[in-house]
């Protein structure tokens, strides 16, 4: 798993990358009452915003950690968006899409380095 300054995730599976938002981001957000994912199809650029989260307390977009196409976007969210909170690096999934460029991966970080960053904030 790699993450992003702006707090997303990335998991890849091949050339399928599962994206979602970290459990900082989750927790930072607080109660999260609804979520927009993309559609299949819709294509996105690495630091694009391409779904948005809302909470009790703020509304968010998510960003793009990877370029490419969404081949499926989460639509369990819609009905139960809590799953994000319950869940955020796991079934709180945004959105999988298909990548077109791995080398993007290379600029994220991993774990420690995320455990890091965030002990600066």
């Amino acid at each position: 798993m790699k993450f992003t300054k702006d707090h997303e995730w990335v998991s890849l599976d091949g050339d399928i990358a599962t994206v979602g938002i970290s459990k900082h981001a989750a927790d930072a957000l607080g109660d999260v009452v609804f979520v927009e994912t993309p559609d299949a199809g819709k294509a996105v650029s690495q630091g694009d915003s391409f779904a948005v989260v809302e909470s009790v307390k703020a509304a968010s977009d998510v960003y793009a950690p990877v370029s490419g196409e969404v081949v499926e976007g989460n639509a369990a969210l819609a009905s139960s968006p809590e799953t994000v909170n319950a869940d955020p690096e796991g079934e709180g999934w945004f959105a999988k899409i298909k990548i077109s460029d791995a080398s993007q991966l290379d600029a994220l970080m991993d774990r420690a380095a995320y455990d890091a960053f965030l002990a600066t904030l």
